[in-house]
């Protein structure tokens, strides 16, 4: 593994400290990204004045706090898409003796694959009652780490390899407070990411702010514990027994969760069918609540999301745990509905589609089309209250195998739900010739223009989106380029009275020049960012994107 460095600086009103801090990094040659976790006055001035890209020193802003570990995993997105293969995790307090830095960087380059970690040495500055949490922490380390050496994971001096610990955050959901740095600690030993320490001296400085909240942080570092060690006697539990064929039962995460996603469907069948909408959406509440309390990336990610939104309609206020809670029921809601959809036949909904001459008139000249959806409101509800005919046309393009398991639970329900699915990791020229295969006999062929590509490194555009540079995938107008056909746009709004399907028409086609493709797309993707961000505006509880869409690296993970 190569080893190109930068230095991280999570802060939420410190400044004092954090010039020198930078002064310090920066004459050991590391580039400094300071995050700035929604600091008030007068920290906000003075780190923004520390901004100097030039100088390898980029202060980038969340206006809305995140958290401790929101801010560093903010950073570890900036370093990854700088170039850079490691992070140093600097605390903005001054507590860490900085010239333990060269022994540290020292370790990590020669232990580019472990997590890099410093073993402080407290003085007398120290209050009692963190020397007493911590101890408590170490008692619990050491039982989830199944080891008897001591490693201090509340430390905020240390090193991570970046590939590492983004493949974690992609697959697991951490703690994005105070707890965020024994957490990703815990879970990187899990995935075999040693922690190797280094001495560092620590002192409390006598004019510091603490952030740490007695009461809640408390109850956080209690929670994550709690998660932590419920999860390590689940690795430990024996596997299943094999069957008589010698064959082990359920075996495989695919199976198991096939067969809960079978058994919960069946159930919210019965009730819709026996009580309707609103006794099953009651029902689900618990399940609702679940997903609010465990999922903690997405309560941040929607918390952005809507201040965002609600900054764009001119609202003076922000969004409180009450409108978190109703974004994560409306997507509740949005999935019993599509649901219902293909149980009743679609009897019970009232739709209206906008257009709907359009879409007789493709249907009958067999023409195909790019349709690109998005994840604003119910594109699967505009799916089943199309025509059988037009419905069978649509051809979606997805990049995960869930929707195989998926289409074989609802082939169990309704024949005519399973989704026509084309598992497309990458664009390449068999994919091409297939796609223009279908377009010639007049499917409509159904890509996300709101959701970026799943493999690091394929182009993406970043325009204003909500106030906000946010990238969206070239996908969609590249491979219209490529199969010269129309491009429609189709979103299902919910609206007072049930649902209204917007159908228009986006371009007849794409000719993409080329000399200057790039700026060409990004003319498409501005347009279909302000179409998109139009309609979120209306509702901004219809957008189901469950993760940062802003960040430009982490993506947290999403419910579809």
């Amino acid at each position: 593994m190569t080893f190109k460095p930068c230095a991280i600086i999570p802060s939420r009103n410190h400044h004092r400290a954090t010039g020198a801090i930078v002064r310090a990094l920066r004459s050991s040659g590391l580039a400094v990204f300071i995050v700035d976790d929604g600091s008030d006055e007068p920290a906000r001035s003075a780190l923004e004045r520390l901004h100097a890209p030039d100088d390898g020193i980029v202060v980038h802003r969340l206006n809305i706090g995140r958290g401790k570990g929101g801010a560093v995993i903010e950073g570890f997105g900036l370093a990854d898409a700088a170039g850079f293969t490691h992070a140093v995790q600097v605390d903005a307090d001054g507590q860490h003796d900085l010239s333990a830095l060269g022994n540290l960087l020292a370790k990590a380059q020669a232990n580019p694959e472990s997590l890099i970690v410093g073993s402080p040495e407290f003085d007398n500055s120290m209050p009692a009652g963190r020397r007493m949490g911590r101890w408590i922490t170490h008692f619990w380390v050491c039982i989830e780490l199944r080891s008897l050496r001591v490693v201090d994971t509340m430390c905020g001096f240390r090193v991570y390899p970046l590939s590492h610990t983004l493949a974690l955050l992609r697959d697991e959901c951490v703690g994005l407070g105070m707890e965020f740095d024994t957490e990703i600690l815990v879970r990187l030993a899990w995935r075999a990411v040693r922690p190797l320490l280094v001495p560092v001296r620590v002192s409390y400085p006598t004019e510091n702010t603490s952030n740490f909240d007695l009461i809640w942080d408390n109850w956080r570092i209690t929670k994550m514990h709690t998660r932590l060690i419920l999860t390590m006697l689940v690795q430990l539990l024996p596997r299943l027994p094999k069957r008589r064929d010698g064959a082990r039962q359920s075996d495989h995460w695919s199976e198991i969760s096939e067969c809960g996603m079978y058994w919960g469907l069946r159930f919210s069948a019965a009730v819709y069918r026996l009580a309707g909408l609103r006794t099953c959406l009651a029902a689900l509440l618990p399940v609702i609540l679940y997903f609010y309390v465990t999922k903690v990336q997405q309560r941040v990610a929607s918390r952005l999301f809507l201040s965002r939104a609600f900054i764009a309609q001119g609202r003076n206020a922000e969004p409180n745990w009450i409108d978190v809670f109703r974004h994560f029921q409306n997507f509740a809601r949005n999935a019993v509905e599509t649901f219902g959809a293909w149980v009743d036949g679609g009897q019970s909904k009232h739709v209206e589609i906008s257009n709907s001459g359009e879409i007789e008139r493709l249907a009958a000249s067999c023409q195909g089309i790019i349709l690109i959806v998005s994840h604003f409101g119910n594109a699967e509800l505009s799916r089943a209250m199309l025509e059988r005919e037009q419905r069978s046309r649509i051809a979606f393009l997805v990049h995960t195998r869930h929707a195989e398991n998926y289409n074989r639970i609802l082939r169990r329900f309704c024949a005519d739900a399973a989704v026509n699915a084309i598992q497309v990791d990458e664009i390449g020229p068999e994919s091409i010739i297939a796609l223009k295969g279908l377009v010639e006999r007049g499917h409509w062929v159904a890509i996300a223009g709101d959701r970026t590509p799943v493999r690091a490194g394929h182009r993406v555009s970043r325009v204003r989106f909500l106030g906000h540079d946010a990238p969206f995938p070239q996908g969609p107008y590249v491979l219209a380029h490529l199969l010269e056909c129309p491009v429609y746009l189709m979103f299902c709004v919910r609206t007072a009275g049930g649902h209204r399907i917007h159908f228009e028409r986006f371009s007849d086609r794409i000719d993409l020049p080329p000399g200057d493709k790039d700026k060409a797309i990004t003319v498409l993707v501005e347009r279909y960012a302000r179409r998109l961000e139009a309609s979120c505006l209306l509702d901004p509880f219809q957008w189901y994107n469950f993760y940062d869409f802003w960040t430009p690296a982490v993506s947290f993970p999403s419910y579809r």
